[in-house]
């Protein structure tokens, strides 16, 4: 099976696409990194993808203005440059816009997002502290394909760790990140590998070889 092509699209460090970029310099992944673009002009993930050789860009959104047309002309030079790329997947990795219903309709199926909560639960921003707030006791991340409401789409893979007592935000993403860069890659695999898809009715089908990992329970019993 030929290497499909990913396009990601980033606004900041980069550290989920330094994953892919990683996992894409080894032999048998079934993807190679064909673009990124970030709407940041100067977001150090740019110096990521220069350093891995890979195609790069930047397509400031605010240099289209405000406002539903503004949306609609970056989206339009975005679309071009994904297409022109050959895209076959569209990553978003610390993508900070919200993108409109017609860009999600013109990649359903091949634009998935990286979100650093257990969704449905604690969907959008600051959801670290949030779930501190909260006394959650398990944490975690998502991979899920994009739809027209943030941070509800099909799920594909999740990846659970405790909250640990004495944990701050910045502890608790920390734990989480690590997860994150393990878990991106090997649900972008699945999907390569058409071992995972997104269905008609809104699920994920997997193929009968993919297996669950093993529970987590915080406390653990004694």
């Amino acid at each position: 099976m030929a290497r499909k092509t990913l396009a990601v699209l980033i606004s900041g460090r980069g550290t989920n696409l330094q994953s892919l970029l990683d996992a894409a310099a080894q032999g048998d992944f079934p993807c190679t990194v064909g673009l990124v673009v970030s709407n940041r002009p100067g977001a150090p993930g740019l110096e990521r993808a220069a350093r891995a050789g890979v195609p790069h860009m930047t397509i400031d959104h605010r240099a289209f203005g405000k406002g539903e047309e503004g949306r609609a002309a970056f989206e339009a030079v975005l679309t071009e440059a994904l297409a022109d790329a050959g895209a076959d997947l569209v990553c978003l990795a610390g993508f900070m816009r919200i993108l409109t219903n017609s860009f999600v309709k013109r990649w359903e199926g091949r634009l998935i997002n990286i979100h650093p909560s257990l969704l449905p639960a604690f969907r959008g921003l600051n959801v670290h502290q949030r779930m501190i707030d909260a006394g959650v006791k398990i944490a975690g991340c998502t991979v899920h394909f994009v739809s027209a409401e943030m941070d509800s789409g099909p799920i594909i893979g999740q990846a659970a760790v405790p909250v640990l007592p004495g944990d701050d935000a910045e502890a608790l993403a920390a734990r989480i990140l690590i997860e994150e860069h393990r878990l991106y890659p090997a649900c972008v695999r699945l999907l390569a590998e058409e071992r995972a898809r997104l269905q008609a009715n809104g699920t994920v089908a997997f193929a009968p070889d993919v297996a669950a990992g093993a529970a987590l329970l915080n406390p653990a019993p004694h």
